[in-house]
């Protein structure tokens, strides 16, 4: 007979995992990486690293590793719910370097969520057309849709926006363009 240890284990370890990686993200963001899964047992699965002293709940409801400042950085926050909407067709994700804020395999490609913060534009587009690497597909995450024309540089696959709730909104130059 299995014990819950070795039934839950599993998911106890790869909840780690994630909040170690992208430390800050709510419940339903963590609880996002494992469908299929009821949420209740990933609250419960949180609920008990919690008490092992192994993950800590700030005031703003974002989970971090045990003794870890609290220093949520929100592009990556947002990035993941960019992430989350596609899950079900991400074979890896990590977080990524500067600008991208994670990077993932889909369909044998590679892609990169790059976060782009209001009056960033001109920053990240002078950085990503000195990137060399020309291996991967970009998904710009802007703040508002009004910063898409002012964002020209390789591989852009297409933007999007994040709503406070987690609605992910997709858009594509209507001329086409990069």
């Amino acid at each position: 007979m299995k014990t819950r240890a070795d039934i839950y284990g599993q998911e106890a370890t790869e909840l780690l995992r994630l909040i170690s990686l992208y430390p800050g993200l709510v419940q339903c963001q963590l609880a996002g990486f494992f469908p299929g899964k009821e949420s209740a047992v990933v609250y419960g699965l949180l609920s008990h690293l919690k008490r092992q002293g192994r993950a800590e709940q700030s005031i703003s409801g974002g989970w971090f590793p045990y003794g870890k400042k609290h220093q949520a950085d929100s592009g990556l926050i947002q990035s993941v719910w960019v992430l989350l909407d596609i899950i079900d067709r991400v074979e890896y994700h990590s977080p990524g370097d500067f600008p991208a804020k994670v990077i993932f395999f889909s369909g044998g490609e590679i892609y990169e969520i790059v976060y782009v913060a209001v009056s960033q534009e001109a920053l990240i587009a002078h950085a990503l057309k000195q990137d060399a690497r020309q291996d991967s597909r970009r998904i710009v995450l802007v703040e508002e849709p009004d910063q898409i024309p002012l964002l020209n540089f390789p591989n852009i696959s297409g933007f999007c926006t994040v709503s406070s709730s987690g609605q992910v909104l997709y858009y594509q130059r209507a001329n086409g363009g990069t």
